[in-house]
């Protein structure tokens, strides 16, 4: 018998063999160290489970393509890289936490092991699934580790992990799979849960065999929670609230508390067996503690399938909580939980309901979900940033820390530090809200306010609202200073674009229709002689406008600009033809080399004096039909765009048109009758390597000019050195490439270099965001530090700005539209008021006429039939 190799105990991989690096382009002179990770700002508190805890100290959480170490004390991180650069998709702690698994996504992904704390890599697991690892569980004595895939396979897979070996492995389903766990009390038990089922698997490990049982297709379930309980039970959490109790395949009883009130206001989403009780978690932001035996028993009493019973204990962890996973360590022998909280935070936990017991501790707050938008201030190292959950943010990247937050009734979808022009300390921001609404923030020190004396909790940054104002009617999408910093230019998804005069105030210049939702917004730089909006919209149009000039106050009943010079491009998709092209060239030069080749075998045989026999002419090889020409029939979006010189443009579009950045130009003969069916067609174009289906989300550039970054629909990073400070097919050849954010939900949203291109900042659709430095040969090593803004003088002193929070408030067109009619209204009513007092004066001259009449003889009075 072939006797197998056994892993030794004491084998190591070495980390700096495993972790994947940057692409660079061979013989480009690019640096690998181009960019180098300095810290990690946000937190993906989407994940269902994106929390573990190694040690009271040691709280770790995936970032895009990073484990993150993060120390509780000293609140510094360290990093684990992904080793295939395709994202990471689940990490679990061994029962023991001496180590860690951590499941990667990519092509035929890997599942590492990694020691603690010493973080060496120590098993690496090889095909337990095509694409991603969605859950991982060790058994409890950590002999055992469980995993499972994503689709298409949904690979079901136990590991002798030790010796990197399958000892089992099964389909566990054909819907996504979310959570796989081994039974806490019996090991030889497994559950599976997932979209409309859970599979409850008795393992039998001499026979090689997995029974599965409880197929369970039920549409309305998405099973998040479950975990095997005693004699072929399982307990599962449901998306209305209550608990399900499950025996031979059929639910036997659904628990809910007193009255029929649900066990949690919306889903649970973990169950935890903690020291023989059942520990819940919603999303309603309770724990809820249950007496596990009770459960166990439990049963129908009547037909509605119901059984009431109260929880032991229950902890409301905050308002606007929703809490996603929690995990429990012991500190000097205390329990303390850890909780993930969907809505942006971390959470300290005291479960032990005593008298003593300890409030909960918010350690972290982040942005929840996709980060909209995000600039860096123009004089220092603070960025600013905001997303749908409502919150502006501010950030120092010198200090690694948040410094402030100001919160709103409405989403953030746009935001922009305001220039130096504008203001010289970088004290404003201007930012964008999903009601349409524009709100004017400054930025600055507190501890420069006179009136500081009896404050507390002093922070280091503040932000007050200076002004808000209403341009559209639905989300903000772009915002932009005129390079004078005399104009803000406001964009929405209403198909307008609003223009303000830049003042203590700011006022209303007016408006102007676009043809389609805005995208973009960048005025010409100031090598241009002339300064002009590019207005860039989702649908396929560009457009070019001057800076508008204010009417006279009075003389117009509209905001609405309806002179102002307008240059259209309307995108005609060229693709197919460059395609077409390129396969003509291709055959052609094909065709071309075979007949060299031919020539080249009959000057050889000539030479060797052969005699060569007229060959009968060959058939022509059976070719493909050229590709046919195709124009997608829905435009491709355009993603972003920028001014290559005076009224010409680059852009760069997603769906059919990725793969290209295209050079376009505005028509000096302008027909602008039939916007729709004009045609208009780039001039050049550069093929973009491997982004046919990654588009270009983001384009940006250092100060000098010397660097492009490119932000990609993947999540990954690309940097273009610019040897001459603009592009060219050649330029854009060599690059530096590294997958940073998720590569499936990542999308990059912005990227901005350091006001002195030492530092880059991404943020990502993951709601990650990521600090590098940027290496630079003559850097001087010297102390950074951020200096926030000091504040406007008499700042103390002032009203608070008057904030706009009823999301159908009128807008400023509207206001002023109203104000219109209400002033017709008005006077329409003057004159029916003065109708009414003739009409009222008429009538009493007539009545003291009748008056008099009847007191005439009567011989002598008039009668009203006659004379009527």
């Amino acid at each position: 018998e072939k006797i197998e190799k056994k892993i030794s105990e004491t084998f190591y991989y070495k980390y700096e063999d495993l972790y994947s690096r940057p692409f660079v382009t061979e013989d480009s002179g690019i640096p690998i160290n181009l960019l180098t990770l300095e810290h990690s700002f946000g937190y993906d508190c989407m994940r269902t489970v994106n929390l573990m805890m190694m040690d009271s100290q040691t709280l770790l959480y995936i970032a895009g393509n990073h484990v993150v170490l993060l120390d509780l004390k000293t609140k510094s991180q360290s990093y684990l890289r992904s080793s295939s650069g395709g994202g990471i998709g689940v990490i679990t702690a061994h029962p023991t936490k001496q180590y860690f698994a951590v499941g990667e996504k990519g092509k035929k992904p890997h599942l590492i092991i990694y020691e603690y704390p010493s973080l060496r890599p120590y098993r690496i697991l090889r095909g337990g699934t095509e694409e991603a690892y969605v859950s991982a569980d060790f058994n409890h004595s950590g002999t055992l580790l469980a995993s499972v895939g994503s689709s298409p396979d949904y690979m079901l897979t136990i590991w002798d992990w030790k010796q990197e070996k399958i000892v089992l492995r099964s389909k566990a389903f054909s819907q996504d799979v979310y959570k796989v766990t081994f039974s806490p009390d019996n090991e030889e038990q497994l559950t599976t849960s997932g979209t409309g089922h859970i599979n409850h698997i008795p393992k039998k490990l001499n026979l090689f065999t997995i029974y599965a049982f409880l197929l369970l297709q039920i549409s309305a379930l998405d099973m998040l929670t479950c975990f095997s309980l005693f004699a072929l039970k399982v307990i599962s959490g449901a998306e209305w609230g209550n608990l399900l109790l499950w025996e031979g395949g059929l639910i036997k009883v659904e628990l809910c508390r007193a009255g029929r009130k649900p066990c949690h206001n919306g889903p649970v989403s973990q169950l935890i067996l903690d020291e023989g009780e059942l520990v819940t978690v919603g999303k309603d932001g309770f724990i809820r503690v249950w007496d596990i035996e009770t459960v166990d028993a439990a049963d129908t009493v009547d037909e509605t399938g119901l059984l009431e019973m109260e929880p032991m204990n229950e902890l409301l962890v905050g308002k606007n909580v929703s809490l996603s996973f929690m995990a429990k360590v012991h500190d000097r022998g205390q329990p303390i939980w850890y909780a993930q909280d969907a809505n942006g935070a971390l959470w300290k936990l005291d479960l032990t309901f005593s008298n003593i017991t300890h409030d909960p501790e918010c350690l972290y707050t982040f942005h929840s979900g996709k980060i909209e938008a995000m600039s860096v201030s123009p004089v220092t190292y603070l960025m600013a940033t905001t997303a749908l959950d409502r919150s502006v943010r501010i950030y120092d990247f010198i200090s690694k820390s948040q410094l402030s937050e100001i919160k709103f009734k409405q989403g953030g979808t746009a935001l922009t530090w305001a220039p130096r022009v504008v203001n010289p300390k970088g004290g404003l921001i201007a930012v964008g809200f999903e009601d349409g609404v524009v709100r004017i923030i400054e930025v600055y020190d507190p501890k420069g306010l006179a009136i500081v004396a009896g404050r507390t909790n002093i922070g280091k940054a503040e932000m007050n609202l200076k002004q808000a104002f209403k341009p559209h009617t639905t989300a903000v999408t772009a915002l932009a200073y005129e390079r004078n910093g005399d104009v803000l230019a406001t964009g929405s998804k209403d198909k307008t674009v609003f223009f303000f005069a830049v003042e203590d105030k700011y006022e209303p210049i007016g408006f102007i229709c676009v043809p389609g939702p805005v995208q973009a917004l960048q005025w010409s730089p100031p090598s241009h002689v002339k300064s002009t909006l590019l207005v860039l919209c989702e649908n396929g149009f560009a457009l070019q406008v001057p800076v508008p000039q204010p009417e006279e106050e009075g003389t117009v009943s509209t905001y609405q600009i309806r002179k102002l010079p307008t240059q259209y491009f309307h995108f005609y998709s060229i693709k197919s033809r460059i395609k077409l092209e390129e396969e003509i060239a291709r055959r052609e030069k094909k065709k071309q080399e075979k007949e060299k080749a031919k020539l080249e075998w009959i000057k050889q045989q000539q030479e060797m004096g052969k005699q060569i026999e007229e060959e009968p002419e060959e058939e022509p090889e059976e070719e493909e039909p050229l590709p046919l020409l195709y124009v997608p029939e829905e435009p491709s979006p355009i993603l972003c765009g920028f001014y290559s010189a005076p009224g010409k443009f680059w852009l760069s579009l997603g769906g059919y048109d990725s793969g290209f950045l295209y050079h376009c130009a505005f028509s000096s003969n302008e027909h602008q009758d039939d916007l729709e069916n004009r045609q208009d067609e780039p001039f050049e174009v550069i093929r973009m390597d491997d982004a046919d289906d990654n588009p270009i989300h983001q384009i940006s550039f250092c100060t000098s000019r010397l660097l492009m970054f490119c932000g990609m629909q993947n999540g990954g990073l690309r940097v273009y050195p610019l040897r001459d400070k603009d592009l060219s097919a050649n330029t854009l050849k060599e690059y530096w490439s590294f997958n940073i954010h998720d590569n499936d939900y990542g999308q990059i949203q912005g990227i901005c270099s350091s006001y002195d291109d030492r530092f880059l900042i991404t943020c990502g659709g993951d709601g990650n965001i990521f600090a590098f430095n940027i290496l630079s040969p003559e850097d001087v090593h010297k102390e950074l530090k951020a200096k926030i803004p000091s504040p406007r003088s008499g700042l103390e002193k002032e009203k608070a700005a008057e904030d706009i929070e009823d999301p159908n408030a009128y807008s400023i067109e509207k206001a002023r539209q109203k104000k219109e009619y209400e002033e017709i209204m008005k006077e329409a009513e003057e004159k029916k008021n003065k109708k009414r007092e003739e009409l009222s004066a008429l009538r009493r001259e007539f009545l003291s006429l009748l008056q008099k009449n009847q007191e005439l003889p009567k011989h002598m009075q008039l009668h009203r039939e006659v004379h009527m």
